[in-house]
């Protein structure tokens, strides 16, 4: 279990779970956090990496570094997100156990699941179908990540776990509309609808899909709470174990912000997985719930977008 003078390093600590985690560990007392920015530590250089955990000798890592973005992003930049991906999870994995870290947390994604996989996702579906084209690459990148884990841990005894998170969303999300995931999207489209007082607001798809939705700061919690309470060797998914339509998620998010026009689906663009909820008993029984309910959560992201981001770009 983690100490409180213990060094720990959060690997992507400016990015949307990155920070959170920061948050999270901070409220609990940890003052040894280390971090690195990209202009400071490329992750994606082998000696470089090297260097940092021969230099820093962190106790403990949150690899929560990744090249991210939506269905757009992921399609069109495939190489990038593979080989990116690979580069980053295995230099700081590998440097990680070279070094003599006595535990790591690898952050996954829910893509790693089928396309077609039975609702709600269990740990054991890992590899039991074709994954979903748009953001394969991404899977693929997330895949070989958990199985170095494994590898790591079988081969050589160290303590690597690994967590699937669901959609998650809340403060320092990337709200880029070309590079975004859906819910920051719509955040952005809705409230530059709402205070120029244009419409209609034009969303991908037939709404029809269904996604589960997470808070970040919850995520972040959870992923404490594993570091400290869990060692297995397989997996655990990250989530609430409820989920929306895009379509409903959209109506929840205009009814926070205010938008009151008219929503046009574009049922020319692709609608992604039909379904993604993660099931969750498995964390359940080790001790943790979420704790956010999904208005509150969205109501809290969108204070954050408007107080941060919107009057940020209002001013520059």
């Amino acid at each position: 279990m983690m100490e409180q003078h213990e060094r720990i390093y959060v690997a992507g600590h400016g990015g949307l779970v990155g920070s959170a985690l920061m948050r999270s560990l901070k409220q609990a007392g940890f003052t040894q956090l280390l971090t690195r920015g990209r202009n400071e530590l490329d992750l994606c250089r082998q000696a470089d990496v090297e260097a940092f955990f021969d230099a820093e000798r962190p106790e403990y890592v949150f690899l929560a570094a990744a090249k991210v973005g939506g269905i757009g992003a992921n399609n069109a930049l495939r190489a990038d997100f593979l080989y990116e991906n690979l580069a980053i999870q295995n230099n700081v994995i590998h440097a990680a156990w070279k070094s003599g870290v006595r535990k790591l947390l690898f952050l996954g994604s829910s893509c790693i699941y089928p396309k077609m996989a039975p609702q709600p996702l269990k740990e054991d579906y890992l590899l039991s179908g074709p994954l979903e084209a748009t953001n394969e690459p991404y899977a693929i990148a997330k895949i070989a990540g958990i199985k170095l884990c494994e590898a790591l841990r079988d081969q050589y005894d160290f303590n690597a776990i690994s967590c699937m998170p669901t959609n998650l969303y809340g403060p320092y999300d990337n709200f880029d509309l070309e590079t975004s995931h859906v819910l920051p999207a719509l955040i952005r489209k809705f409230h530059e609808a709402h205070v120029q007082g244009s419409a209609p607001v034009q969303l991908w798809g037939s709404g029809s899909p269904r996604r589960e939705l997470l808070h970040v700061d919850d995520a972040a919690d959870a992923m404490v709470f594993l570091m400290q309470n869990y060692d297995g060797r397989q997996f655990v998914n990250i989530g609430s174990g409820e989920d929306l339509s895009i379509r409903d998620i959209a109506a929840l998010v205009a009814d926070v912000v205010g938008y009151k026009g008219e929503v046009v689906w574009d049922s020319s663009r692709p609608d992604g997985t039909p379904r993604k909820v993660l099931d969750v008993s498995k964390l359940h029984a080790l001790g943790w719930k979420h704790r956010y309910a999904l208005r509150e959560g969205l109501s809290h992201a969108y204070e954050w977008f408007r107080e941060e981001w919107a009057e940020a770009r209002a001013a520059g």
